[in-house]
């Protein structure tokens, strides 16, 4: 029961971890504008994702435009798009194994199996929890470079938008499912349901004699 509890645990932390790289992955708040400096005009801010960039003026007026080619991204943006996806392909298909192998559910009758399938369910959380992790601070550590380089403009600067601190929580959420999942999908020692039978030595010894 109380395995069965840790599960459902998981599962709900892997699928706010999911929603979360799913809302990193679609909306353009990687990069926003700085105010700072020089750059004290507000009247339009622009917002920078994986997909889109998009200028957002003061009356609430906002339009967006698709990046023109994909050789022209820089390299943190094509990584941040490969590994985004992979990470919600890793994120779905895990819950999914979970979701089967779990104590809770009935679709694997197997008790053998299900700690195996958990196991493998753990794995791919915490492989989609780093994948995520490591473009948003990929992203990170570029802004607050740019941000402290002095040799770049006021209004070419930017700051971390929310999806970057929203690509950060899921990624521990699903770094903390995967670590939960670890611990407690070990296999049960002597599981294999056979039983032991233990003769005598007397009863094994003596055969049976039937004289007629």
């Amino acid at each position: 029961m109380g395995s069965a509890a840790v599960q459902i645990v998981c599962v709900s932390l892997g699928v706010l971890g999911m929603i979360g790289v799913i809302i990193s992955c679609a909306v353009p708040l990687w990069k926003v504008t700085s105010f700072t400096g020089s750059n004290i005009v507000t009247a339009q801010s622009s917002q920078e994702g994986l997909w889109t960039t998009c200028v957002v003026q003061s009356t609430g007026q906002q339009q967006c435009k698709n990046y023109d080619s994909l050789l022209e991204l820089p390299s943190e943006l094509q990584a941040a798009r490969a590994l985004t996806i992979i990470s919600c392909m890793f994120c779905c298909l895990s819950l999914l194994i979970l979701f089967c192998g779990a104590d809770f559910t009935t679709c694997v009758e197997n008790e053998d199996v299900k700690p195996k399938m958990s196991l493998v369910a753990a794995v791919g959380l915490l492989l989609a929890g780093l994948l995520v992790i490591i473009p948003v601070s990929w992203t990170a550590h570029i802004v607050v470079q740019n941000f402290n380089n002095p040799l770049v403009a006021a209004t070419q600067k930017r700051e971390l938008g929310a999806c970057i601190y929203v690509g950060w929580g899921a990624g521990m959420l699903l770094l903390l499912s995967g670590g939960l999942l670890c611990c407690f999908s070990r296999s049960k020692s002597g599981g294999s349901g056979g039983t032991a039978k233990y003769y005598s030595n007397g009863a094994a010894s003596a055969p049976n004699k039937n004289y007629v």
